[in-house]
């Protein structure tokens, strides 16, 4: 089977499809963006090529790509073309014309785009007519699609490689100190303020020497990261913070075991699936989330984790205070956490499953010719 990835060639998820498709011997392209190009070396995907479209820096120029788009698929015919993301990829896989195509909605693009305009809605609403098949990474983001569709909705999760994140055998954690951690873009929409207030009001919850073996590491680069530093500064927990920037995701998993609990105070639907907690439960460490978007889906609620209300510190605060006080609860909760995603979220399993729809697109389009 040839596929073409339309998506961007820098995302981790990319990424990951591409890794699988060439495991398994599909012929692989990755048709990008050149302002998500991809720096890492692809040279251990032999079964992968590479293009990428010319864009300039405004995005009306995305349209202009659908040329080059359309000779790239008339040479290349692959058995399906797959975009990734409806309102850039989706839009102009869609304008392309070619069949079967599939179409995966990934969080902002069908819950903030088509919001902010009727432009934006009928964008949507086009690409999604003219795909085959349309694929949702959660229940609850299938729900918020079907507003600009009729059509039937797959859901196909992300997924984890379990092999890659996993418990350590010699453990990370740190014998004096409880690490409270989060891994995510300083961007606001993940909760990074909230995580930084609930650490504050911790502190004053609990004495002083009780707060002393406590630590909060906040991994991840964007675009807000020195007004966290700064609000950190200013809540009088610098000292118990440590900002690390952007690390590859090959050091992740190792971050994680770090952690003794994993927070992700999120405050948009557009969190639509979660992959960060589920990363860190099949590294046995117990979440801490949102009610918002798929996150609640993929943390069982006093099991592996705790699911909380979003834009809420306090509620933070009492969380870090109950995993202080019960300790031993954290680790059974952590143990609980990899069954789990191993039922669920397995990354083979999941890719897999993507490409018995590709099987079962097919086999519909050669009995309806």
């Amino acid at each position: 089977m040839k596929i073409a990835v339309l998506a961007p060639a820098n995302n981790v998820h990319t990424k990951k499809f591409l890794d699988y498709y060439n495991s398994i011997g599909f012929d692989v392209i990755n048709i990008s963006f050149d302002s998500h190009k991809d720096e890492e070396d692809r040279t251990q995907w032999k079964n992968v090529k590479t293009y990428y479209l010319e864009v300039g820096s405004n995005k009306l120029t995305y349209f202009l790509t659908v040329p080059a788009l359309k000779k790239i698929l008339k040479e290349e015919r692959p058995d399906i073309l797959h975009a990734h993301y409806v309102s850039s990829y989706g839009v102009i896989g869609a304008m392309a014309n070619y069949h079967p195509y599939v179409i995966s909605v990934w969080g902002m693009d069908i819950y903030d785009f088509p919001k902010e305009g009727a432009l934006n809605t009928f964008m949507v609403k086009y690409a999604l007519k003219k795909a085959d098949m349309i694929c949702s990474t959660s229940e609850v983001m299938k729900v918020e699609t079907a507003k600009y569709t009729a059509k039937e909705i797959e859901v196909t999760p992300f997924g984890v490689n379990l092999d890659v994140f996993r418990p350590y055998e010699e453990s990370q954690h740190s014998k004096d100190k409880i690490n409270f951690g989060i891994v995510k873009t300083m961007t606001e929409k993940y909760g990074i303020a909230y995580l930084l207030k609930g650490y504050a009001i911790f502190k004053e919850k609990v004495d002083e020497q009780l707060f002393n073996k406590t630590h909060l590491t906040i991994v991840g680069g964007g675009p807000m990261l020195d007004d966290y530093k700064c609000l950190a500064n200013e809540l009088q927990i610098a000292e118990h913070t440590t900002f690390t920037g952007r690390i590859s995701h090959h050091e992740v998993p190792a971050k994680i075991n770090e952690f003794d609990v994993f927070f992700v105070p999120s405050t948009l639907d557009s969190e639509s699936f979660g992959v960060a907690a589920v990363e860190a439960q099949a590294c046995e460490v117990p979440v801490v989330v949102a009610n918002v978007g798929g996150l609640p889906e993929v943390v069982i609620d006093n099991e592996t984790g705790f699911v909380i209300e979003t834009k809420n510190a306090e509620a933070i605060a009492e969380k870090m205070l109950y995993f202080m006080e019960n300790p031993e609860k954290g680790i059974e909760m952590g143990r609980r956490g990899r069954p789990h995603v191993e039922k669920l979220y397995r990354w083979e399993e999941n890719a897999a499953y993507m490409v018995t729809l590709y099987e079962q697109k097919l086999n519909r389009k050669k009995v309806r010719t």
